[in-house]
């Protein structure tokens, strides 16, 4: 920080001969009107909050690089994974999902693992979590699911009647659920968690070949995860737990790490593979697909202010670069356009020129004027393309998407599959040993016992025992209730 003598100003520049005593008549007369000091204090101080993220809104951010350690540019052209020992700046916002701003860190919810990397061909951002599937494979389902995580809009109150009523009828979600009421679901830190890109999307190399690819970030630190009991004391009484830790660890230097694997199917299996691999509720087994290292991301370096650089920062899983595209997975495809309109609302119609989101790459575009447009909007020069000036920016071909085949009639459809129970039962049955088995069992009776609402239950040890009796069972058994009995016939 500079040395240098400063003088308190106001907003416009003016300097401030007395910010301790307002503008009376007399000692004890009425304030003046005439105080501008005092009145732009205060209009400033009532606008100094922005609406907060109707999903994610408590978290905590990160500056850092990611270098390539393994040549992918068979699979992709993108100009940040091109050569080994490439390194690219990032910024990464950690969160949970449906608490408010103040809320505890230390809840059994799943934490957002936003990645903004600042490559030369423009900002790239991968908007995952720790989780490698989802609750729901549809966006049109996506508002009602996250109005079950809030509060009941008649008590304000969390609700597991909402929850569970919404997830005993939605039973795709029983993957996701199953995962986060392991001992996955509380993090000991933030910096001992996987962080996942969850959906699948295509890489293109140069001769135009595209691949499929799912993300993996995997903590170099190990994952580890917190004891439900432990986690309820910090959450009174160090709510800020996972906040403090990562602060406190990159400021002592000991920096953070993941290394960034994927795995990738070619185009032509994603029709005749035995899942969907559009599905989001759906992982591929890495005996099918291995993992494939591509990177090391690092974070060395904490936020200057934290509402300029993690409050305002702004991601989107539409933010991509030549080599990454889109797959047709559903979730992903409502998640393209909702992201980028929630910051237009929440911090404006310009939030991609505030500094933590700019791109360090040049940006030439036709978006002009707006709120809080505070650079040369693009000076005399055209607002319009095609136009007949030879020094205006023109589109490149060669960066048009990859051709894709589509087919079917356009309806309102489902996806193919409803097995919705052979992944939760693997992760139940052969990833699980006996005591992780027990405490999954623990947590969902402990989540289950706050239902009143009858037949929810009941409906949701139906979707259990699908994935296996004994869940069900052991479940049931916790709650003093019996499995339903049609399901023993």
């Amino acid at each position: 920080m500079s040395q240098e003598k400063k003088y308190l100003t106001t907003a416009s520049g003016a300097p401030v001969g007395d910010n301790q005593n307002s503008i009376t008549a007399g000692s004890r007369g009425p304030t003046l009107i005439q105080d501008v000091h005092l009145l732009e204090k205060l209009a400033h101080f009532n606008r100094e909050r922005v609406p907060e993220r109707v999903v994610h809104a408590k978290g905590a951010g990160a500056h850092g690089y990611f270098e390539v350690t393994n040549d992918v540019s068979k699979y992709t052209k993108a100009a940040f994974l091109s050569e080994v020992g490439k390194k690219t700046p990032m910024f990464i916002r950690f969160s949970t999902v449906a608490g408010e701003l103040g809320s505890a860190d230390t809840v059994r919810d799943p934490r957002g693992f936003a990645v903004k990397f600042y490559t030369e061909e423009g900002n790239y951002d991968l908007v995952g979590n720790n989780t490698p599937v989802f609750f729901i494979r549809d966006a049109i389902k996506f508002p009602d699911f996250i109005h079950t995580q809030k509060r009941n809009p008649q008590t304000n109150l969390k609700d597991a009647n909402m929850v569970w009523d919404f997830w005993s009828l939605s039973p795709e979600s029983l993957h996701q659920i199953t995962y986060l009421h392991s001992d996955r679901g509380i993090p000991a830190t933030l910096r001992h968690m996987n962080g996942y890109g969850s959906h699948t999307f295509k890489w293109v190399n140069n001769e135009g070949e595209a691949v499929w690819v799912k993300y993996h970030f995997i903590a170099d630190q190990g994952v580890k995860n917190l004891d439900p009991k432990v986690a309820d004391e910090l959450a009174g009484t160090n709510p800020d737990y996972h906040t403090e830790d990562l602060f406190n660890a990159i400021q002592e230097g000991n920096h953070p790490s993941w290394t960034l694997k994927v795995q990738i199917m070619p185009v032509e299996d994603a029709n005749t593979y035995r899942y969907d691999p559009f599905d989001v509720t759906k992982v591929w087994p890495h005996a099918d697909y291995p993992l494939i290292e591509v990177g090391r991301m690092v974070l060395d370096r904490n936020p200057e202010n934290y509402f300029a650089e993690v409050e305002q920062a702004a991601f989107s899983p539409g933010h991509f670069v030549p080599g990454i595209e889109a797959s047709p997975d559903k979730m992903l495809q409502g998640r393209l356009f909702a992201y980028s309109d929630a910051h237009r609302y929440r911090i404006g119609a310009n939030h991609e020129a505030v500094p933590i989101n700019r791109s360090k790459a040049p940006v030439h575009n036709n978006q002009r004027d707006g709120q809080m447009r505070f650079d040369g909007n693009g000076g005399s020069a055209p607002n319009y393309e095609p136009n007949s000036f030879t020094h205006t920016p023109k589109e490149t071909p060669e960066n048009k998407i990859s051709p894709f085949e589509v087919s079917g009639l356009a309806d309102s459809v489902a996806y193919d599959s409803d097995d919705h129970y052979s992944q939760p039962r693997a992760l139940f049955r052969d990833v699980m040993n006996d005591e992780e088995r027990e405490r999954l069992i623990q947590n969902f009776a402990d989540h289950l016992s706050g239902v009143t609402r009858e037949g929810i239950v009941e409906r949701q040890l139906e979707n259990f025992y699908k994935v296996d009796p004994a869940l069900a069972e052991g479940i049931a058994a916790k709650l003093n209730v019996a499995v339903p009995a049609h399901l023993k016939k």
